[in-house]
């Protein structure tokens, strides 16, 4: 058997320090990748690295990827799992159609996706990387639900109807979402200008890395570019609706009907998205997930 190896990050608040007086108080994204090393563990994952909010920094981040990119060969797994706060910053290299790159709000600085993708490209020849990110990745802000304004917030008054058709207010403080809210995310960017446009421009885009993505990427986010990802009690509710299809490992189908499971219970503005990048990789397609392959 090929060998599987793991990274599982879960922030339930960040460095005010860095983020402008903004601590991001979270509930339930340390469970969240607790929950996921779990199922690695039980998968046979080994190593499983677990980085809970103040170990989950950019450098011990970075550092885990590349050790694993390091470490694994051809048909070996990687699952690296994000439960925490999606952040935006500038486009500076001109390669997002919305002029935002999207970010990981990790404890001590945001991880861009730009940096995301330069670390995948590292992966040798035909390793499998799966990720899941449940987090607010809204790449298309300027195109959202009509209450993007009370979600940035991250709170939002929903309304509910019961059995017999009367609305009900629900509380705000039921509803926490994983997006730094707008203001934060521009007095983070200008107080940090220079540390992040050094990232965001010099980091190659897909466009015009040299170093091709040799490795598989498969990616089952928590929500859509234009929603957000809501917290909650005992798990975040894309992490939470994951763990009810896995039923236990008894889940025996492929991705795309893995996907499709979750999509089904989940609310209509909160959408998981499932992508692919780098070659085509049959045998990871058709496997069922978190499946280390049996060396041929």
């Amino acid at each position: 058997m090929a060998n599987g190896y793991a990274v599982c990050i879960g922030l339930n608040s960040v460095d005010p320090g860095h983020y402008q007086g903004w601590s991001g108080d979270l509930l339930a994204c340390e469970a969240d990748a607790t929950d996921m090393a779990d199922i690695a563990k039980r998968e046979h994952y080994e190593p499983v690295t677990l980085l809970l909010t103040r170990d989950a920094t950019r450098k011990r981040v970075r550092s885990a990827i590349e050790q694993v990119a390091k470490a694994a060969g051809e048909n070996d797994m990687f699952l690296l799992t994000y439960s925490g706060h999606g952040g935006q910053l500038p486009d500076r290299n001109g390669d997002e159609p919305d002029d935002q790159d999207e970010t990981w709000c990790l404890y001590d600085g945001e991880l861009v996706d730009d940096e995301l993708y330069d670390l995948f490209t590292r992966f040798h020849a035909n390793v499998r990387v799966l990720v899941f990110s449940d987090s607010c990745h809204s790449g298309s802000v300027t195109r959202a639900l009509l209450r993007e304004t009370a979600l940035r917030s991250g709170t939002l008054a929903a309304t509910a109807r019961t059995a017999g058709g009367h609305a009900v207010t629900i509380d705000p403080a039921a509803k926490r979402f994983r997006a730094m809210p707008d203001e934060v995310a521009l007095a983070t960017y200008r107080r940090n200008r220079e540390f992040y446009d050094g990232i965001l421009k010099d980091t190659p885009t897909q466009r015009e890395s040299s170093k091709k993505l040799r490795a598989t990427v498969r990616l089952i986010s928590g929500c859509q570019d234009n929603q957000l990802s809501q917290d909650g009690t005992f798990n975040g509710l894309f992490t939470g609706t994951l763990l009810r299809v896995w039923n236990h490992g008894r889940f025996r189908r492929d991705y795309d009907c893995f996907h499709k499971r979750i999509v089904q219970r989940m609310p209509s503005d909160q959408t998981p998205v499932h992508s692919v990048l780098g070659p085509v990789n049959d045998a990871f397609t058709e496997a069922r997930p978190f499946d280390i392959p049996k060396n041929p």
